[in-house]
């Protein structure tokens, strides 16, 4: 049952502040809030989520939520964050460090109450659109940072064309919305509805534009040709598959040739890797190298449940040689890998429900609709760009992870419970 089915006159009668409809709309406010607040402030995400944490609660059906807990969907989320409670008994780190590095999988439990919100609620678009606005709005800050950089309020470490927070979390933001916009510009032009399908190609091709002539982080660079890849596989001919590919590599190489910023940014590849080869310095991708051999060993060490939550710096001062300006001295409590982060602190229990947890959260979205691809491209945008990060347990990654999902999935269990309802009907008819 939906929140609107759900208002009765003996609820219309009740204060507002006792009325669960009134506190499902006030719950829909708060969370198109936290999108639209995501690319811009840390601080009022954490606000804004204890505020709808506040606003769901007394919505909740105890009976049906505690049911919804029993779903794969919800379950392994759940499980992962028990896991990594478990894992602060046997960790010797400091409790400090465990309570620190058990705070990333918290937002975790936020999945199930989302699902089951946005289950009833008939206003999870309206987080998407508010997600699309706000970066559409720092896209065009960026771009006037860039011609004026005072404007900036990063005062230190100050980034080509950032306003706010980093490079790598914009690329994340921008590279998602021109990967999804690109669904309703195909449904839009087999509709015959050009103008429509042409604002949205201008609002893709801004981002896309301010990726390749502004800044853009290599995960970016690396995972987007995937996500795009996945949109051609399941939504366009061979033929137009062919064409496609044949005006990405025209265009990519255009793009190149036009933006000394993305030459530079494709050219570090190599420059950081020699450099590291050869010298042993402390380069991005030598770090990730070095920080990968030692996580294996780690793992290694302690396969099945790990050396326990927050043990990772701890690991790494032991196995610190040289100093810290050179790979081999630098120490980190984050191996710049998801499932290696994983894996030394949970073992292979906790890399078996990572992978579940994604595994299931792809599936729910292999259904048609705009809906279900937004939840797919947030999935496989996690998956891939925590190949080389620990997006999912990073605030800003990790919350556009859970929102992303937990918004999308919730629609797809409204609409799913719509078609049953509507067959139980006709049936009955």
């Amino acid at each position: 049952m939906n929140a609107a089915a759900a208002t009765s006159p003996a609820s219309q009668a009740l204060p507002a502040w006792r009325d669960p409809a009134a506190w499902a709309v006030t719950a829909d406010i708060f969370a198109v809030l936290i999108a639209f607040a995501l690319p811009w402030s840390t601080s009022l995400v954490g606000i804004f989520a204890i505020i709808w944490l506040v606003a769901v609660a007394p919505t909740l059906d105890l009976r049906l939520f505690l049911q919804s807990l029993k779903r794969p969907i919800c379950a392994l989320p759940i499980a992962l964050f028990a896991l990594a409670l478990l894992g602060t008994l046997w960790s010797d780190a400091p409790w400090g460090a465990r309570s620190y590095a058990l705070n990333p999988a918290t937002k975790l439990l936020v999945l199930p109450l989302l699902f089951y919100h946005f289950e009833r609620s008939s206003r999870g678009m309206w987080v998407f659109v508010a997600f699309l606005v706000s970066c559409v709005l720092l896209m065009m800050m960026s771009w006037l940072v860039l011609m004026y950089p005072g404007l900036t309020l990063k005062q230190e470490d100050a980034e080509r064309g950032i306003f706010v927070k980093n490079y790598i979390d914009q690329s994340q933001e921008f590279a998602l919305c021109a990967v999804v916009l690109a669904y309703p510009v195909i449904t839009l032009l087999r509709d015959r509805k050009i103008w429509q399908a042409l604002l949205l190609v201008a609002v893709a091709a801004s981002l896309l534009a301010n990726m390749a002539f502004v800044i853009i982080s290599r995960t970016a660079l690396v995972t987007m040709p995937i996500m795009l890849a996945v949109f051609a596989l399941m939504h366009l001919t061979r033929r137009t598959n062919v064409l496609l590919f044949a005006a990405a590599i025209v265009l990519g190489v255009l793009a190149w040739t036009a933006s000394p910023q993305l030459q530079a940014t494709t050219e570090k590849f190599t420059q950081e890797y020699r450099s590291y080869k050869e010298t042993k310095r402390a380069t991005s991708i030598g770090l990730r190298l070095e920080f990968w051999e030692k996580s294996l060993r780690f793992f290694a060490q302690a396969p099945v449940l790990g050396h326990g939550t927050g043990s990772t710096r701890g690991l790494f001062e032991a196995a610190a040689t040289g100093p810290a300006v050179l790979a081999q001295g630098t120490v980190i409590g984050n191996p710049h890998n998801q499932t290696l982060n994983v894996a030394v602190q949970w073992g292979s229990v906790g890399v078996v429900l990572l992978y579940a947890m994604w595994l299931v959260h792809l599936l729910l979205f292999r259904g048609e609709g705009l809906v279900a691809w937004i939840g797919l491209m947030v999935v496989l945008q996690n998956v891939f760009s925590s190949l080389f990060n620990s997006h999912l347990f990073d605030f800003h990654e990790g919350w556009m992870y859970v929102l992303g999902v937990g918004v999308a999935g919730g629609m797809i269990l409204k609409a799913r419970d719509d078609r049953g309802g509507s067959a139980m009907r006709a049936s009955k008819g």
